[in-house]
């Protein structure tokens, strides 16, 4: 006998077997139970959740001779046609492939014909939402008025997808997406019963990848169970589903927390090396975050309320140390990743970049707000230390806001940026808070830029990122070098937070200066631009040359009117000396 998938092999019999469905399943019972089933029914839901299952049950309940309570004895001659597809009075029909108007005008002539064994004619009608319009209209006259002992079960993922005519006319029922909880319930009683061993966290691992599927699940379970034999073990679940260890994710956050970018960017690198899926990586930040969120407000370790984290010492450790507002930075942050990696096909790049803003995030430190009255204790000063106290406090505060004054203004003291204690100089930054070049130095190279020389830097680029280390290879893998003069380079980044740090970080341009020294035999001044920026700053200078050229231009045709006013006027001076004095004495010397 060939092999069959385990969720064909456990595929539900009785409504008792259909998980997560109860207020469905007890509805349909009790309309059996009091005979009065509905002649159209309308099941929606998402993939994997028990539509076309419940429909074949449903069949089976209402046709059985033995019912009881609703369910149907899965023992008469009449369960096990339908259960094994043998029993023409229930048809199934896959509207993908069977879409047409000519079909549902058969299925309309058939449904007149009394059934031939069954007491009921049961149509089952799959992804009816791909049915054409005009199937549409046919079928619509047979829901509106349908033969007597027929009925029809209309299964779909997208209802909205069906005409409004269609769906007045049946009994929707809304599958819900099953929960964890209850596809691990139906995992550990199929293992149970087949005796297989495994580990709870592995079916919970399981259960998250499933997604609310229970097809889903089981196909999941079977792949585990060919990988393995006959034991389920949480390493393998992880491989299979691209899971991230809940002791890696530990090391992320602490990683992040503790702005250790280096280590941060290892960890991301050897996951997604090791074949981990960046969008289940994503996902697992994202429901770790939410986590440590609801065990830092609660302080409860109750494992129903935990989406992926299981309660242990480094776990607590973890939500003790690290900050509230981290979290919801790191959430959002992830949040916004996820959607951009849908449209991209460089998952790694938005992954370290969200890696980088998080571990090199400033914090502002926390403002302190002066009391703003005094009680008196046992150790207020005396009156000449409270002036003395008072007048530096009026002084320190002039100073902070001389400091704040010149900080707005960009004006900065001899020793250099205030915050930085002259380390480095401050990141010129736009009204809107991005990243600004140095137009002034981009214009210099772009004056002095030579095809030869960005040539040259093209070609030995891709080995001056293969010497960068981890941290300095995140900030410049999506770098390019877009203008070159003997002494310079225009680099052009496509985000803004790796211009702005890679045009800071001194260790970085020394480290690729030291290269090219090798190389090519000389430095050379590292620019950074964004690719949004460099367009402008290119047009810029082109106009602002056109113009150059003009006003010289200009300048010279003044000076050579002025030299034609010149000449006239001395030919006339001349002319007047030769009629007074006559060309005899007159004598002319240039």
């Amino acid at each position: 006998m060939t092999y069959q998938a385990l969720y064909r092999v456990w595929r539900p019999q009785t409504f008792q077997d259909v998980y997560g469905q109860e207020m469905i399943t007890q509805t349909l019972q009790n309309a059996i139970r009091k005979e009065q089933p509905s002649h159209a029914y309308l099941f929606t839901g998402p993939r994997g959740t028990g539509k076309t299952s419940v429909a074949k049950i449903f069949a089976k309940a209402i046709n059985c001779k033995n019912s009881t309570d609703g369910e149907p004895c899965n023992e008469c001659a009449i369960c096990e046609q339908i259960t094994d597809g043998s029993l023409g009075d229930v048809i199934e029909i896959d509207a993908a492939s069977n879409n047409g108007v000519e079909e549902i005008r058969d299925i309309r002539e058939k449904a007149n014909y009394a059934p031939t064994q069954a007491d009921y004619k049961v149509y089952i009608i799959d992804e009816v939402h791909m049915l054409s319009m005009g199937a549409f209209n046919a079928l619509l006259k047979t829901l509106e008025e349908p033969p007597r002992n027929v009925v029809f079960v209309l299964a779909t993922t997208e209802p909205h997808k069906i005409p409004l005519t269609i769906i007045s006319r049946t009994q929707r029922f809304d599958f819900r997406r099953i929960s964890q909880e209850d596809i691990m319930r139906r995992m550990e009683y199929i293992l149970n019963e087949m005796q297989v061993e495994y580990e709870e966290d592995a079916l919970l691992l399981i259960a998250k990848a499933a997604e609310g599927g229970m097809r889903d699940g089981l196909s999941i379970l079977d792949q585990a169970l060919s990988f393995h034999d006959n034991q389920i073990f949480t390493e393998d679940i992880q491989r299979i589903t691209g899971s991230v260890t809940q002791d890696l994710l530990e090391q992320y956050f602490e990683s992040l927390a503790q702005k250790n970018t280096k280590d941060a960017l290892n960890l991301l690198q050897n996951l997604l090396a090791e074949g981990k899926d960046a969008g289940r990586f994503v996902e697992d930040v994202i429901l770790f975050g939410r986590d440590l969120l609801l065990f830092q407000n609660t302080k409860e370790n109750d494992r129903s309320l935990f989406k992926i984290a299981k309660f242990s010492e480094g776990f607590e450790a973890l939500a003790t140390s690290i900050p509230e507002e981290f979290l919801y930075q790191i959430i959002s942050v992830f949040n916004t990743t996820q959607q951009e990696l849908r449209m991209s096909n460089h998952a790694e790049v938005y992954l370290e970049v969200a890696t980088i803003k998080l571990a090199q995030r400033e914090v502002e430190a926390p403002v302190v707000d002066a009391p703003t009255s005094q009680e008196p204790t046992q150790s207020t000063p005396a009156p000449s230390e409270n002036d003395e106290v008072s007048a530096l406090k009026k002084e320190l505060a002039e100073m902070k806001k001389a400091i704040s004054t010149m900080k707005e203004n960009g004006v900065q003291g001899k020793g250099g940026n205030a915050q930085n204690g002259g380390a480095k100089k401050a990141t010129p930054k736009s009204p809107t808070g991005q990243f600004k070049a140095n137009r002034t130095s981009v214009y210099k190279v772009l004056s002095e830029a030579t095809h030869d020389d960005l040539r040259e830097l093209k070609s030995v680029w891709v080995d001056v990122l293969a010497i960068l280390d981890v941290g300095q290879k995140a900030l410049m893998n999506n770098s390019e070098p877009v203008a070159a003069s003997p002494d310079a380079l225009v680099v052009k980044f496509d985000y803004d937070i790796l211009c702005e740090r890679a045009q800071e970080d001194t260790l970085l341009h020394e480290t690729i200066n030291d290269y090219l020294e090798k190389i090519i035999d000389r430095r050379i001044q590292l620019v950074c631009i964004t690719s949004e920026e460099w367009p402008k700053a290119r047009q810029d200078f082109i106009d602002r040359m056109k113009s150059k050229d003009k006003d010289e231009s200009s300048e010279t045709s003044a000076d050579e009117n002025e030299n034609v006013k010149q000449e006239k006027k001395e030919n006339k001076v001349v002319s007047k000396a030769v009629e007074f004095f006559g060309e005899d004495i007159v004598e002319i010397v240039d």
